[in-house]
């Protein structure tokens, strides 16, 4: 049986350092950032370019998930409304695989300072900040396991993430 590894949680808190670091720690895994798969300049968001990600995403955890090389298949993206999780799931075959949402949280500051860190580094734009501090209380409303970031290290989320 494969494990499926859905981590969601707000810019900034720490989503592809936990998962680039699951994917040396776990066997046979694999990592795909959903970020890659919309990676676009200008950045527009509608109806046509939301459809083109999730079909993006989609293929490709259905084809790690087909390979038989990997038995560890793990995604990260911004995943801020229940709907975004339950479409990606019901999208790919699960049918013989263990599927695990997570939601990585942290508290305001903490997330204040990563991503400040981050503008301050070129990384990331101002605005950024404000739009992540927003999506903070939407985390709480999600069906995922939480785990919370504040103040602990990759070493230790992962850890919390290997025993779920």
């Amino acid at each position: 049986m494969k494990s499926v590894y859905i981590v969601g949680g707000p810019m900034g808190v720490g989503k592809t350092a936990v998962c680039q670091e699951l994917k040396k720690r776990l066997p046979a895994a694999v990592f795909l950032d959903g970020d890659w798969c919309w990676d676009s300049s200008p950045f527009v968001v509608n109806e046509e370019t939301k459809n083109m990600v999730i079909q993006n995403i989609t293929f490709l955890l259905d084809r790690f998930i087909h390979c038989s090389v990997y038995q560890n298949i793990i995604f990260c993206w911004v995943m801020h409304e229940q709907n975004i999780i339950d479409t990606l799931v019901g999208k790919i075959d699960t049918s013989n695989c263990k599927v695990k949402t997570i939601s990585l949280v942290c508290d305001e500051t903490t997330l204040k300072k990563r991503l400040q860190g981050d503008v301050d580094s070129k990384i990331r734009t101002e605005d950024v900040i404000e739009r992540s501090i927003a999506r903070i209380p939407l985390y709480r409303e999600l069906n995922t396991i939480k785990i919370d970031t504040t103040g602990k290290s990759i070493d230790q989320i992962c850890n919390e993430i290997m025993n779920l």
